[in-house]
């Protein structure tokens, strides 16, 4: 089912949290929460618009880190239901699309629930405070021509690295729907 994210809640406290990798890496969102602030992209390996935009996450995370803007990923789905969506198959996506973050499985879906995560990608821009201020779309490209005039995520957190605020202009994200048990 093809979903959009709601409007960005300005200054929405993102709760803490601890995860693990598919290796067994555990990673705490607050460790992440740098001067710059983080972004928090729930993903998936199986839905056409996580593919459609991998490669250009991949890219534009790295700009982001090597920026000083953390990164981290969360997979919420039901992945005994949704098998494609198996640590196994995230080590793989993840090596695949070449991701510098950490991309961490939300095993109980307690994560995605507290975020009221809906749909992959559901992005999560938040300044030094851990305040959301970006609940965006990655770009302006559609999915069939992967061409962008725009990156407006990546310019989201520039600013928000800056300013510590997001931009009052943003447009919603879409995907599948997360596999809630």
């Amino acid at each position: 089912m093809l979903l959009e994210t709601p409007l960005c809640d300005f200054g929405w406290k993102a709760p803490d949290f601890t995860l693990k990798d598919p290796d067994g890496v555990s990673c705490t969102m607050s460790d992440y929460l740098g001067e710059k602030g983080l972004l928090i992209a729930f993903i998936c390996n199986h839905c056409p618009y996580v593919k459609a935009i991998a490669e250009k996450l991949a890219q534009d995370a790295n700009i982001l880190m090597g920026e000083g803007i953390n990164v981290l990923a969360v997979m919420s789905n039901d992945y005994l239901n949704f098998s494609d969506d198996s640590p196994e198959n995230m080590k793989n996506f993840a090596a695949e699309h070449a991701f510098p973050f950490h991309y961490l499985i939300d095993e109980d879906q307690t994560v995605g629930k507290a975020y009221d995560a809906v749909c992959t990608p559901d992005f999560f821009g938040l300044n030094k405070d851990g305040e959301l201020q970006y609940r965006g779309r990655l770009d302006d490209a559609r999915a069939s021509d992967k061409v962008r005039e725009t990156a407006e995520l990546l310019d989201a957190m520039r600013m928000i690295a800056e300013t510590g605020q997001g931009p009052e202009q943003q447009l919603p994200s879409i995907g599948c729907s997360i596999k809630w048990r």
